[in-house]
C-alpha cells in the first residue's frame, strides 16, 4: 500500500541535507533523533509516520528494536523501516543491500554463473557479498581477517557450493586467487600483487581502483541509486526508478 502524501518519513542517523533532498521528489522527510531508537520508533508510529530510513551508523542498532525480515537478521542491519504492522509493535525492518547488489551485478552484464570467486574483507562487512552467491557461482573462497572469523561466514552458504576459507595473510591466498574469476572486497585493501589481469574486480568499499594490474572493473555504480528504490518502496509502498535517484542517494551517504 502507498504512502498517503501527507505521511511522512523519518530519517535516522542521516544528515539535515537528506530531507531536503528528499523532497525534490515529492517525499515528505524529516530527520528524527538517532538515540533511544525504541522511544523514536514508538513516536514515529504515534505521528503516523509511513516508514523510516536509516543510515549505515544506525543500522546495526535499529535490527534490535525492530522485527527484522531475512535479509535483516542475516546481515544483523536493518536499512530501511516501515511502520505497518508486525509483532514488534508495527515496525517491520529489512536490509535492502542484498538484492540492489543482485540488480546492480545483473545490470552490469557480468556472467557470473559457475564462475569461481574470492570475497576479501573484515569479517562483518563480508555478509555484504552474502548474495552474490544467488548467481550460481561455481566456488567460492572466502579470505577473512583470520582462518576462524572465515569458517564462521562460510557456515552461511549453501551446503551445494564449494567453498573455502581463510585468512587474508595465509601464503595460500595468492595461490587460491591465481584460480579465481571475480575478486570481491568488502573492507580493508587486497594484499599486493593479487589482482591480476584476468580477474574482475568488484569493489564493495566504494573505492573502485584496480591500480596498475590490468583487472576489470564490475561497475555498481547504479548500487546506491538501486538501493535506495529498495528502501522507499519498503519503507513509504511507493515504486521510484533507479535512474531517477542517482543524485538523491549521494545525499544520504
Amino acid at each position: 500500500m502507498s504512502a498517503p502524501p501527507d505521511a511522512p518519513l523519518a530519517l535516522i542517523g542521516h544528515p539535515s541535507r537528506a530531507a531536503l533532498a528528499l523532497r525534490e521528489v515529492g517525499l515528505l522527510a524529516l530527520n528524527v533523533p538517532g538515540d533511544d531508537l525504541p522511544a523514536v520508533l514508538l513516536a514515529c508510529r504515534t505521528l503516523r509516520f509511513v516508514g523510516a530510513l536509516v543510515h549505515p551508523s544506525r543500522e546495526a542498532s535499529v535490527t534490535e528494536v525492530v522485527e527484522a525480515d531475512p535479509d535483516a537478521r542475516r546481515a544483523g542491519r536493518v536499512d530501511a523501516v516501515a511502520f505497518t504492522g508486525g509483532a514488534s509493535g508495527g515496525s517491520t525492518g529489512t536490509y535492502t543491500l542484498a538484492d540492489a547488489l543482485l540488480d546492480a551485478v545483473e545490470a552490469s552484464g557480468y556472467a557470473a554463473r559457475g564462475a569461481s570467486a574470492l570475497l576479501v574483507g573484515n569479517g562483518p562487512d563480508l555478509a555484504q557479498a552474502l548474495p552474490l552467491v544467488r548467481l550460481g557461482l561455481g566456488q567460492v573462497t572466502v579470505a577473512a581477517d583470520n582462518l576462524p572469523e572465515a569458517q564462521r561466514f562460510i557456515r552461511d552458504l549453501p551446503g551445494n557450493l564449494r567453498v573455502y576459507a581463510l585468512g587474508r595473510r595465509d601464503p595460500a591466498l595468492l595461490s587460491l586467487a591465481e584460480r579465481a574469476d571475480l575478486i570481491v572486497l568488502t573492507g580493508g585493501a587486497l594484499p599486493p600483487g593479487l589482482l591480476q589481469p584476468y580477474h574482475t574486480l568488484a569493489d564493495l568499499t566504494g573505492q573502485g581502483k584496480a591500480g596498475t594490474s590490468g583487472a576489470a572493473i564490475l561497475d555498481l555504480s547504479a548500487l546506491p541509486a538501486l538501493r535506495l528504490s529498495r528502501q522507499l518502496l519498503h519503507a513509504t509502498g511507493q515504486r521510484y526508478r533507479p535512474e531517477d535517484l542517482a543524485g538523491l542517494a549521494e545525499a544520504l551517504v
